[in-house]
């Protein structure tokens, strides 16, 4: 019995990755909706999850090489005179992600929110990413055009390798990087959770399943349709076809090239790395003194809709060191 259930194991992993490669394979093509349709059930979502969010103070594309990239400013009158915030969401979410968080980030700075080129959004990819740094080129380009001459910079799950990702090339603007829950960063992503999170990603696999393993990946929390950012991740997953390429994962050594002050902020029960192997590997590299690297045992994943007030908070005490 063992054999064969083992077998049969090994027979899904396998169908599932041939699945991936035969869908993922590199055929020249640019992230895209996979049809009309799906643009238009995306778009209605997305405005629907956008509704639980403050009203922005500016909505604008930013032209870049690789495309054009939808950008939000979030501001309070009474934080004017902050050194403004930008976030970085994680695969597959944007913008209307940070709903749990928006609202205390305000209550100290100001805030930039981005939808990230090549990942289901109102950013549009215009010439194909192919590299890392590709990546952090585009990325960089927004940061050059905001008006500010410094920024903090904070990115969650795959944002937290895209925002270190361009800090390692074109750090000039970020005055502290702040990476929540990373993935790629202080280690790899284990292989379970990469089989896990194939029919999460793949259009065609049906919804239960996809639900199934998107709750997997987040710790066990189950996916509640009537939220709006739920459903938004859910259709973007449905909906939108990724062709960008995978992370290339941050070896320590580039992390001891971070000049900036680093905040590492891991959950515990994370099932996207092994939590006590990368708070110590943030703890030995990491070589600002203002560095610090804080774990929430008991946080999953989807840590910034768990912990949100606490969140803020150590994010708050860490940049108030800084000044």
């Amino acid at each position: 019995m063992k054999r064969k259930k083992t077998w049969g194991i090994s027979i899904g992993i396998l169908a599932m990755l041939f699945l991936t490669i035969y869908i993922f394979r590199d055929d020249g093509t640019m992230s895209d909706f996979v049809s009309i349709e799906g643009h238009e059930q995306f778009t209605k979502a997305y405005d629907g999850a956008m509704e639980g969010l403050p009203e922005p103070i500016e909505s604008r594309k930013i032209g870049t090489d690789f495309g054009e990239v939808q950008l939000y400013k979030f501001q309070e009158n009474d934080t004017l005179d902050q050194m403004p915030l930008l976030l970085l969401p994680g695969k597959g979410a944007s913008t209307p992600m940070w709903e749990p968080n928006l609202r205390y980030f305000l209550e100290h700075r100001p805030v930039y929110t981005l939808d990230l080129l090549g990942e289901p959004g109102l950013s549009t990819e215009t010439k194909r990413i192919e590299t890392a740094e590709d990546q952090a080129i585009w990325l960089e380009q927004v940061l050059e055009q905001l008006p500010e001459s410094d920024i903090h910079l904070l990115g969650l799950s795959f944002g937290g390798w895209s925002a270190t990702n361009v800090a390692l090339t074109f750090p000039e603007k970020i005055q502290s990087l702040i990476l929540v829950d990373p993935v790629y960063v202080f280690g790899p992503i284990p292989f379970k959770m990469i089989i896990a999170s194939i029919p999460a990603s793949v259009p065609i696999v049906p919804k239960p399943i996809r639900e199934t393993m998107l709750s997997y990946i987040s710790g066990g929390i189950e996916m509640d349709q009537s939220d709006p950012t739920a459903n938004l991740i859910e259709t973007g997953m449905r909906t939108y076809k990724s062709k960008l390429p995978m992370p290339k994962k941050i070896k320590p050594e580039q992390l001891a090239e971070l000049e900036m002050p680093v905040l590492g902020i891991l959950a515990g029960g994370s099932t996207m790395h092994h939590a006590e192997k990368s708070y110590q590997t943030g703890v030995v590299y990491l070589q600002n003194p203002n560095s610090e690297m804080v774990l929430f045992a008991d946080a999953s994943h989807a840590i910034n809709g768990e912990y949100p007030e606490e969140l803020v908070e150590t994010i708050e005490s860490f940049l108030g060191k800084l000044k």
